[in-house]
């Protein structure tokens, strides 16, 4: 019986594939997107305006402190009653792309916050401007702080990408439900799943640690 069941499971394999390109479809533009607008948050929420730092605080704070489920649900059924329809894939993009957001913000400001204080004092003293300061003195610092957790955020980006098989985007674990009613051997169906998740983030894990291991040593030689 267990031959069987791997016969069957080997049979849906090119729908696993589909699904694989689907997970990385959804996860890459969140990626793409989410990497956007939270550099421009955190840049912003590093800053000195009070009213924008607050504003962007409150909505870290929401979309930190709230299951990212509920987010999703949220996008896909409540915004149709104001007006607001949503087809699956653009709202599971919108909902990874907020969550991505967030979090990178947070992640660029405190790379930002970490630069020290007399150089941004040396730079305004250079008669360099806010624009140039950013871009010539405090981002290439603040970078070293910032990719590692960077990456290691999108490694959690594409694992909770799997959340949005529940508005129907028929991506690994969607297709891993559905082959599992039809091959009802859960470990073997799901762990071609965890497999399959594996080797889109394992690479994403081992940029992370080798981020992490190069920045600490140009760290310790200044």
């Amino acid at each position: 019986m267990w031959g069987f069941y791997f016969n069957e499971l080997m049979n849906s394999l090119p729908f696993f594939l589909k699904g694989l390109w689907m997970t990385v479809a959804v996860s890459g533009l969140s990626l793409i997107a989410g990497t956007i607008l939270g550099f421009i948050c955190g840049i912003i929420r590093a800053s000195g305006n009070k009213f924008l730092r607050y504003i962007i605080g409150a909505w870290v704070d929401l979309i930190r402190g709230t299951p990212f489920l509920v987010q999703v649900f949220i996008i896909f059924f409540i915004l149709p009653g104001v007006g607001i329809e949503l087809e699956a894939f653009p709202a599971a993009v919108i909902a990874l792309t907020n969550l991505a957001a967030s979090f990178i913000c947070e992640i660029v400001a405190g790379g930002i916050l970490a630069v020290p204080t007399g150089q941004r004092e040396a730079a305004t003293a250079s008669g360099l401007s806010a624009y140039q300061q950013l871009r010539y003195i405090i981002m290439p610092q603040a970078m070293r702080t910032i990719l590692p957790p960077l990456v290691g955020q999108y490694v959690l980006l594409v694992k909770n990408s799997s959340v949005v098989s529940a508005i129907g985007v028929v991506d690994i674990t969607r297709v891993g439900w559905l082959t599992v009613q039809r091959v009802p051997e859960g470990i073997m169906v799901f762990g071609l799943v965890g497999i399959l998740y594996f080797v889109i983030c394992y690479p994403l894990i081992n940029l992370s640690n080798f981020l992490e291991r190069r920045m600490t040593v140009v760290s310790t030689r200044l």
